[in-house]
């Protein structure tokens, strides 16, 4: 495999997986997205928070240098998110409170969120790919997945972001939305 054909996959499987993202709020309603099962699970709306800001902040950050778009969009107040906080340290116990006020401003700010992904996947190229963001994980970040995936002591490039905390992270969470998509009488985002 030639490098090219390496960064097309990793933008297609982004590009793809974010199609997912987009399909599963097409028609969820703001009384499906708030659903609170029971105590201990988690709304959809955790769900989409959590993923969405987390690729707000990966692509803002690493690839433009910006602060994401949720803080210079004030999209907390225009969504009325319940819990603003991502759910990296909180507990589920905490975090299944999280309702949005506003679907329509939930989807606007998440459409731009993939939008500005979707820039950023145009610039990539293997050297962009292999740029060093830091040297090794912090010691508090060693037993997340992108821990598990470069191993001790190696570095954080780009790719790594791409792959490790946008792409596999998200279709991780993607798991939970259609698991909570069939809790409220929702299909799957595929067949």
């Amino acid at each position: 495999m030639e490098l090219q054909d390496f960064v097309d996959s990793i933008r297609n499987r982004v590009r793809a997986m974010n199609t997912l993202w987009e399909r599963a709020i097409s028609d969820v309603t703001l009384d499906q997205m708030n659903h609170h099962e029971r105590a201990g699970v988690l709304p959809l709306a955790f769900s989409f928070s959590h993923y969405i800001r987390a690729q707000d902040q990966s692509i803002s950050g690493p690839f433009l240098r910006e602060g994401p778009l949720w803080a210079s969009g004030s999209w907390a107040s225009k969504i009325g998110v319940t819990v603003d906080t991502m759910g990296r340290e909180e507990t589920v116990e905490q975090m299944q409170h999280l309702r949005f006020a506003d679907l329509e401003a939930w989807k606007a700010y998440q459409a731009a969120v993939l939008a500005r992904t979707a820039a950023v996947l145009e610039t990539l190229t293997a050297e962009v790919l292999g740029e060093v963001l830091i040297p090794r994980l912090p010691p508090n970040a060693q037993q997340i997945f992108c821990a598990i995936v470069i191993g001790p002591d190696a570095p954080v490039r780009k790719l790594e972001v791409l792959e490790c905390f946008i792409y596999q992270h998200g279709l991780r969470h993607m798991g939970e939305v259609e698991h909570g998509r069939a809790l409220v009488g929702l299909q799957g985002m595929t067949s």
